[in-house]
């Protein structure tokens, strides 16, 4: 006859069980389109160079492939992560401003402003991005209106520039720090900003003082959502710039689907991975927000 110690023992490892069979779907959803397709894109930076899509390609270990990789497209690597990093700055500042004033004064238009951020994600990110194609043409308002203003000269453009590019990226990848920066403002105690001014500080000293510091959570979150993505995107670069704009997402889309060579396109994107990883572990470690990794 079972006691009651025995039946509590069975409870807890019932709910111990059901814990495990909730999070299985997804941990195989991880395996099946993460961690598989993760060892895949590292098996083929291994892959023998002398090899094809014709012939095929074997494993042979050619850890040569990622210093030839690096050799070959280093200029297109500080490129990409040049635009990123240019496009991610731009994001913080126009994104601080307004998820600053979503948190702290929009009052009752608070919801709609949210929406209004996530609106573009209601159409397609192609979209999105061929639309600024035509508002950034040679004979569009805002080349016709700089030129008027001497800004441009009578020939100047800016599609299939680096303007272009980084502006599409901009637009793009916003709303990914906003929303990071609205959570992380929204959290902040509004007494404590009263406390700053009560003290004597000034409203800028008390931003950089109170303000900044507690929504840094926010800024890493946004920063690694935008530059992330922005680094490896080849949509921006192949529809608004030129081959002087090439980023390495076009390099890697080239090389896996027209080229063909999968060793130096798996190569490539795992030096990009690597580097990625290693600026966002040095970034999270100088913001003092480890808690984040």
């Amino acid at each position: 006859m079972a006691t009651l110690d025995d039946v509590a023992v069975g409870r807890k490892s019932r709910r111990r069980l059901t814990g495990y069979w909730l999070i299985l779907p997804g941990a195989v959803w991880l395996a099946l389109f993460f961690v598989v397709p993760f060892f895949t894109l590292l098996a083929s930076s291994l892959y023998d160079p002398s090899g094809s899509v014709l012939t095929g390609y074997s494993m042979t270990w050619h850890f040569q492939n990622f210093p030839d990789a690096f050799a070959e497209h280093w200029r297109t690597l500080w490129r990409s992560l040049w635009f990123a990093g240019v496009a991610t700055l731009i994001c913080l500042l126009i994104g601080y401003v307004l998820a600053y004033a979503i948190a702290f004064k929009s009052g009752r238009w608070k919801n709609l402003m949210l929406i209004l951020v996530i609106a573009p994600f209601f159409t397609s990110f192609l979209l999105r991005t061929l639309s600024w194609k035509l508002i950034l043409a040679d004979d569009g308002f805002i080349v016709n209106t700089l030129q008027f203003i001497n800004v441009l000269g009578p020939d100047g453009r800016l599609l299939a520039t680096q303007v272009a590019v980084i502006a599409g990226l901009t637009y793009n990848f916003l709303p990914f720090m906003v929303l990071p920066l609205y959570a992380s403002l929204e959290k902040i105690d509004i007494r404590l900003i009263e406390a700053s001014s009560d003290l004597y500080a000034s409203p800028i000293r008390g931003f950089f003082k109170v303000t900044l510091p507690l929504s840094m959570p926010g800024v890493v979150a946004g920063t690694l959502l935008t530059f992330i993505p922005a680094a490896g995107d080849f949509i921006n670069a192949e529809l608004l710039g030129s081959t002087n704009e090439r980023m390495v997402g076009n390099e890697i889309q080239e090389l896996f689907t027209s080229v063909g060579d999968y060793a130096e396109a798996g190569a490539l994107s795992v030096i990009l991975m690597a580097i990625i990883i290693a600026m966002v572990i040095v970034w999270v470690r100088t913001s003092g927000t480890e808690d984040l990794v």
